[in-house]
C-alpha cells in the first residue's frame, strides 16, 4: 500500500513539475520571455501556479536539462540565448507515432556520441573540457538527488557533442538526448548506484581531455552499453530482479 502511495505521489509530482515546463513554454511562445530574461523568483512563481516551491525547482530541472534555462550563481534563473528547445520537437512526434523502442534509441545514440566523443579528443577544444568538468563535478555533488543527478548527466552529454566541434553533430545529440531526458526521469529515482555511473563519465572526461580519441570511444560505449542494461533493469517489474545490476544513468 506505502508503495503504491509513493508511486501514486511521483506521478502527481512529475505532473505538477510539468505545469511548471509549460507555464514556461507559453511565455516564451507568447513573447513575454526571451533569450537572455530573467524568471520571477521560485516563492513567486510557486504562488502564480499554486504549486510547492520544490515542485517549481523539478520543473526549472526538466527545463535546464532541455537547454531552456540556465542558473546563474546568486543571480536567478535565465531563458538561455539562442532558439529555446522545449523537449524534442518533431523528434518526440516520431518517437510517438512509430514507438521508437529503447534499444532503438540506445542505437542511435551508440552511433552519434561514441563518434562524438573520438572526434571531441581528436580537434582538442580545451576551452569546452570545462563544462564537462563541472557537470562530472555537479554528478558527484548530487549522488542523493537522481532527478539533479540526470541534469548534470544529460548536459555532459551534450558538452561532449559541442567539444566536438561540429554544430550537425550536437544538434543531433541535444533532440535525442532530449527525449532520452523525457524518458529517464520517470525511472531515474530507481536507479542503482549512481557513483559508478559518475565515474564513467568521469573517465569520459579524462580521455578526452588527454586527447586520446580510442580511449574516448572505448570509455563511451562501455558507458551505454552499461546504461542500457541499467534502464533495462529498472523498468523490468516489481519483483523480478535483473540478472546483473549496473549503476548507470543515460
Amino acid at each position: 500500500m506505502k508503495k503504491e502511495k509513493d508511486e501514486a505521489m511521483h506521478s502527481l509530482d512529475i505532473q505538477s513539475a510539468d505545469q511548471v515546463v509549460r507555464h514556461v513554454a507559453l511565455l516564451i511562445e507568447g513573447g513575454k520571455l526571451r533569450p537572455g530574461d530573467r524568471l520571477v523568483p521560485e516563492r513567486e512563481l510557486a504562488q502564480e501556479l499554486g504549486v510547492s516551491r520544490p515542485t517549481v525547482r523539478a520543473g526549472l530541472h526538466a527545463l535546464a536539462a532541455m537547454g531552456v534555462t540556465e542558473s546563474r550563481q546568486g543571480a536567478g534563473t535565465f531563458i538561455t540565448g539562442g532558439p529555446p528547445r522545449l523537449g524534442a520537437g518533431p523528434l518526440s512526434f516520431l518517437a510517438a507515432l512509430h514507438g521508437f523502442t529503447r534499444d532503438e534509441i540506445f542505437e542511435a545514440r551508440r552511433i552519434l556520441e561514441v563518434g562524438a566523443a573520438g572526434l571531441a579528443a581528436e580537434v582538442g577544444l580545451t576551452d569546452r573540457h570545462a563544462t564537462m568538468s563541472e557537470e562530472v563535478t555537479g554528478m558527484f555533488a548530487s549522488l542523493s538527488e537522481p532527478q539533479t543527478f540526470l541534469v548534470h548527466d544529460v548536459r555532459f552529454h551534450r558538452a561532449v557533442a559541442a567539444a566536438s566541434g561540429n554544430p550537425v553533430l550536437l544538434a543531433l545529440v541535444e533532440m535525442v538526448s532530449s527525449l532520452v531526458y523525457e524518458q529517464r526521469r520517470m525511472t531515474v529515482e530507481h536507479a542503482h548506484d549512481l557513483k559508478e555511473s559518475a565515474e564513467m563519465h568521469r573517465r569520459i572526461y579524462q580521455a578526452i581531455r588527454d586527447r586520446d580519441a580510442d580511449r574516448a570511444r572505448m570509455e563511451m560505449t562501455v558507458h551505454l552499453d552499461m546504461a542500457r542494461q541499467a534502464q533495462a533493469s529498472e523498468e523490468l517489474p516489481a519483483g523480478v530482479l535483473p540478472s546483473r545490476v549496473v549503476g548507470s544513468v543515460a
